[in-house]
């Protein structure tokens, strides 16, 4: 199977679970049936931001939702019953170290909701723990190849997190971190799972200042015939002017086809609406705009000197 994925991609993701039920709700598991109750419906409050979002003229062709099982099962198979772009997360939630959330299993839940994309995130450092590394790229090759087995699309969510030695070497400073280091080491991971037989349709990956460090990243993915793979960028749950810098910084690279924004995009609105300072219709909305703001800014920069960008509402 040929890889890749080369049509726009506007991703609202909102799979998070561990951080989710802490951040929001202050639960931790096991959760008791109302308070479960209380998650899902909060998720479907956001797929209702997302199902507003198409209503005020954003096409379905480029518009995609992210949910996990556990919470989202019942968006999942609406969403694939109209026909909207779908991304599973299969990773388990709350960890440092890549496992299948449902062990061995991982093909039977994906097979039950037939996702557009099996989406899985990876914390990964090259110069990091070498059998940590090495633990996580063969269970990560065990879904590459069962994705290409399967003619299932594949997208990987890449993080990088510092290392003490790294951190040591900027002073402390994460923002050099993220603008000296960062780009290279995730240039270097991608070049290792590829190396490795890891073989994802579509790259999520975190947020870069510079559009040097897009096209390097874009360079990567791509190399040696891997034409058609693509990179989207993620929000990291960063404030909305360095979301808007990173969108229409990727944007203006070929190659970088859309984004997944998640936390800036609900977080906010889910937390008045569960302290009841809004109303459910307006939290939706909330999320709406916002989903839509950053659809305007990505395809803005992305046709900016060429053609129109696409006109919504």
């Amino acid at each position: 199977m040929q890889r890749g994925y080369r049509k726009p991609l506007y991703l609202l993701p909102f799979d998070h679970r561990q951080s989710y039920l802490s951040g929001l709700f202050q639960f931790s598991a096991p959760l008791t049936p109302p308070q479960r109750d209380a998650v899902i419906d909060s998720k479907q409050l956001i797929y209702e931001g997302f199902q507003q979002a198409l209503a005020k003229g954003l096409p379905a062709a480029c518009a995609a939702v992210l949910v996990d099982e556990e919470f989202g099962a019942a968006i999942l198979r609406d969403a694939a019953k109209r026909g909207y772009t779908t991304a599973l997360s299969v990773e388990k939630s709350g960890v440092d170290e890549f496992e299948f959330e449902y062990g061995e299993n991982y093909a039977a839940h994906i097979e039950t909701f037939s996702p557009t994309f099996a989406k899985i995130l990876v914390r990964y450092n090259p110069e990091g723990d070498a059998a940590l590394n090495r633990r996580q790229i063969a269970r990560i090759k065990q879904l590459s190849v069962y994705c290409g087995t399967a003619q299932q699309l594949f997208m990987f969510e890449l993080l990088v997190p510092a290392t003490a030695a790294q951190m040591k070497r900027v002073e402390q400073d994460k923002d050099a971190y993220d603008k000296q280091l960062r780009p290279e080491l995730m240039s270097r991971a991608i070049r290792i799972f590829q190396n490795e037989g890891v073989e994802p349709d579509v790259w999520k990956i975190e947020g870069l200042d510079r559009r040097q460090h897009c096209e390097q990243i874009v360079q990567t993915v791509q190399r040696n015939g891997r034409d058609d793979v693509s990179c989207i960028v993620l929000g990291r749950g960063a404030d909305e002017v360095r979301v808007t810098h990173w969108l229409s910084t990727a944007a203006s690279v070929r190659g970088f086809i859309g984004f997944a924004v998640g936390r800036t995009s609900f977080w906010q609105a889910l937390a008045d609406y569960l302290a009841q300072k809004t109303t459910r219709q307006e939290a939706a909305a909330s999320i709406a705009k916002r989903y839509l703001e950053w659809v305007r800014i990505f395809e803005q920069a992305r046709h900016a000197g060429s053609d129109q960008p696409l006109t919504i509402g």
